[in-house]
């Protein structure tokens, strides 16, 4: 019996995630023969980025709902749009990213079919015939590899983890789904304030150079942010720049901010507390840069370097422009 696996793109600033072709990609690994993939983009003037999302989703049907309600995220309104997708085409899996939207959609969906949820997957591995989830445990010190009994399947997918999915030759065919108003909504988005930490989308950066109490001053994060425009990347913080007004909490990275995982982390002047190392632990390569020799950073980094990091930022950045720009 063939089932059918639903991909919810998410849509930021008028362009897809690219978590939503990470998630494509996690439905290929866990798919069956003869099993269909299609896809949910929800948004106002998204006629391009369905033709896009098409493009990976190979035989399949990208399911599209057009309407201004829906350019700004709002969980109740999402969730019912979303359910009047979903329903009919009773989804075996139904594949999120393990953003803020995705995990606020993910539970009410799950409760919505009856389904089992495993939440934050960095790897999927076919054991015979059964598929392993992994995911961190205890603030990343563990992982433990999970898999589904029975029944609907609601999974979110960490950023920067699984490789995105390629275009196709074979696009989807895109069916325009029409939008229900609700008249008896709770709650209702009247604008947003973004705040982002620069160009690049922190939990999605390739590159994150990130400063702690170091940085001594909210000026003291203009050497981290020209670096991170060298390498294409993005600014973060730990928690106790963010509480001495340094800098935004919307660049929070730890335990109770956002958690990262780039090809490569600079931490600058940050000690290396629990909290933080829950947000970025699982970098592929860790750059410390500390005038502590002791600091505890230390021990999680890859490579270190002690010293002043208004000395050294400025040299790692003129090096990089010789070499990328």
């Amino acid at each position: 019996m063939s089932h059918t696996y639903v991909v919810v793109a998410e849509v930021r600033a008028g362009a897809l995630r690219q978590v939503t072709l990470e998630a494509l990609q996690a439905v290929s690994l866990i798919k069956e023969v003869g099993d269909t993939v299609a896809a949910v983009i929800l948004g106002s003037q998204i006629t391009q980025l369905a033709g896009e999302l098409a493009g990976y989703v190979n035989d399949g049907k990208v399911y599209a709902v057009d309407h201004p309600d829906l350019e700004n995220y709002n969980a109740e309104v999402y969730f019912r749009t979303l359910t009047s997708v979903l329903d009919p085409l009773q989804p075996h899996a139904v594949v999120f990213g393990h953003t803020a939207a995705g995990r606020d959609l993910a539970p009410m969906i799950a409760a919505h079919l009856g389904a089992g949820q495993i939440s934050d997957v960095t790897a999927i591995e076919n054991s015979g015939a059964d598929t392993l989830f992994t995911r961190p445990i205890y603030a990343g010190k563990a992982f433990e590899q999970k898999q589904f009994a029975d029944g609907p399947q609601v999974i979110t997918i960490r950023p920067n983890n699984i490789p995105a999915a390629e275009q196709t030759g074979s696009p989807a065919e895109i069916v325009d789904r029409e939008y229900t108003p609700a008249a008896d909504l709770r709650s209702v988005i009247k604008d947003v304030v973004r705040k982002t930490s620069g160009k690049v989308d922190l939990t999605e950066a390739k590159f994150v150079v990130s400063g702690g109490r170091g940085v001594k001053s909210a000026d003291g994060f203009k050497p981290l942010e020209e670096l991170a425009d060298v390498l294409g990347g993005a600014v973060g913080a730990s928690r106790g720049a963010c509480d001495a007004g340094y800098c935004d909490y919307a660049m929070q990275i730890g335990q109770t901010g956002k958690v990262v995982t780039p090809e490569i982390y600079i931490a600058c002047g940050i000690s290396g507390a629990i909290q933080h190392l829950a947000g970025m632990s699982q970098s592929r390569v860790i750059i410390a840069i500390n005038k502590d020799p002791e600091a505890p950073i230390f021990k999680v980094a890859d490579y270190g370097i002690v010293g002043d990091l208004f000395e050294v930022i400025p040299l790692l950045t003129q090096e990089f422009r010789k070499v990328l720009v």
